[in-house]
């Protein structure tokens, strides 16, 4: 499964990643590559638990970059 992942940079320097399809799927990293790898661990979990508990698994959300 394929998910968009939005990363911004917080206050505090590190790296926030946001799951927008799965709600409140939420990390974090110190650099873009461990926010991505920490995003893919929450990613999986998060499915994980909706097996475990027989709900649906939402499907990504439809990201359109746009060039301003």
């Amino acid at each position: 499964m394929k998910f968009t992942v939005i990363l911004e940079e917080g206050e505090d320097g590190y790296i926030i990643a946001h799951v927008p399809a799965l709600k409140g799927c939420h990390t974090q990293g110190r650099t873009r590559d461990e926010a991505l790898a920490n995003a893919k661990e929450a990613i999986e979990a998060y499915i994980g638990s909706l097996k475990k508990h027989n709900e649906p698994i939402p499907e990504d959300v439809n990201a359109v970059v746009i060039d301003a």
